[in-house]
């Protein structure tokens, strides 16, 4: 098992450039793109994976950095989006940096992977669950820090058919590779447990009304209803459900669960369900990551901070133990099992995560969240 470092201090600046900006490298320093979306309507998200890496980076570079070189956080911006996935590689690659931490969007980085898997830039997303980033792709470079829909999926189901056990569900999804993926797989898992299915529909992002989809799901009849997509969507069916009257539970994946769900939904946010990475941040072996987050006033239990701060984890691992290697480190992490904020950490060959926890939690209009009961 390899060694983690003891990121114990906490220094004031991780030599961030401006977004999207690709500085002249300091022959001293390892740099680590940071693939996130700083434009378009998932900040947010971008903002959860700078807080993590940022948190990382900085400790390490407080700690001496690594064999006396500094650790350089380079942000790209892909916006989430599917066609700036490449744009962001490419610029990635004609920068020279060998290793990222992202991209956040399953979309986006499925449409960059090939590039990254093609150029030997070592790859590790803190967010992207959809299993169509690796499967059957037979990539070396690609891992993630997080599970996939098809984890998360079967989670959000059980709780569903063991704790909220509807009558009648609707799954309604974004269209997309990420929201219809882990909409599909809850459907897949209610229908085999026979629970009623009512509805399975797809809605466009970006659309500012889904009156049509609320007037199908009261003409349904349904009780509860489960999305796959982000918390724009997710927000506005809530807010628009509570003024036709549509008096139903919601659920979503991980991709709902951002403080902004609050602001577009307001108090029909109130017992939202949703699936989250474990809240690794109440591990007590996490005290010292924990305040070094608080202590720069980050969130360290928000959905990706952590999986963030585990990605920078096994890089500068990996690039301690064998070098700045991107080819070496790609094969060490495929070896090598790590001690990080997550926990024990180890992927399968084609750099899938061999577990990881989700939980169900439920959401609340003042922002905080709770472990869900029912």
């Amino acid at each position: 098992m390899q060694k983690p470092f003891r990121l114990s201090v906490l220094v004031a600046s991780a030599g961030l450039v401006a977004a999207g900006l690709l500085p002249v490298a300091h022959a001293q320093n390892i740099r680590i793109a940071m693939v996130i979306p700083t434009t378009g309507a998932l900040t947010q998200y971008g903002d959860m994976v700078k807080e993590g890496a940022s948190t990382a980076v900085e400790m390490i570079n407080a700690a001496g950095g690594i064999q006396g070189k500094k650790i350089e956080l380079v942000p790209v911006d892909d916006a989430c989006e599917p066609k700036q996935g490449p744009v962001a590689a490419n610029r990635v690659v004609n920068a020279k940096i060998g290793y990222v931490v992202g991209p956040v969007c399953s979309g986006a980085a499925i449409a960059a992977a090939p590039i990254y898997n093609n150029e030997g830039v070592v790859v590790v997303t803190p967010s992207a669950t959809s299993p169509a980033l690796t499967d059957g792709k037979n990539f070396h470079y690609i891992f993630r820090t997080i599970g996939r829909d098809d984890q998360q999926g079967p989670s959000a189901a059980k709780f569903i058919i063991e704790k909220a056990k509807p009558k009648k569900v609707a799954v309604v999804h974004d269209k997309q590779s990420y929201g219809q993926g882990i909409a599909t797989s809850v459907r897949d898992a209610l229908k085999k447990a026979n629970i009623n299915v009512a509805l399975f529909e797809g809605i466009n992002a970006g659309d500012s009304d889904y009156s049509a989809v609320i007037t199908k799901l009261k003409s349904n009849g349904v009780d509860f209803v489960y999305y796959g997509g982000y918390h724009p969507e997710m927000g506005l069916l809530l807010r628009q459900a509570a003024e036709q009257g549509l008096k139903v539970r919601m659920m979503g994946p991980e991709g709902v669960g951002n403080p902004e769900v609050n602001a577009i939904a307001g108090n029909a946010v109130e017992g939202m369900l949703v699936t989250l990475p474990a809240d690794f941040a109440a591990n007590p072996k996490n005290a010292a990551v924990v305040k070094a987050f608080k202590d720069q006033k980050r969130n360290p239990s928000g959905a990706f901070q952590l999986t963030s701060y585990a990605a920078v984890q096994v890089l500068l691992d990996s690039i301690k133990a064998v070098g700045d290697n991107p080819a070496k480190v790609a094969d060490h992490l495929h070896k090598t099992n790590f001690e990080t904020a997550l926990g024990t950490v180890g992927w399968n060959k084609q750099g899938d995560l061999k577990a990881f926890d989700f939980q169900v939690f439920e959401w609340h209009k003042d922002g905080s969240k709770t472990a869900a009961a029912k």
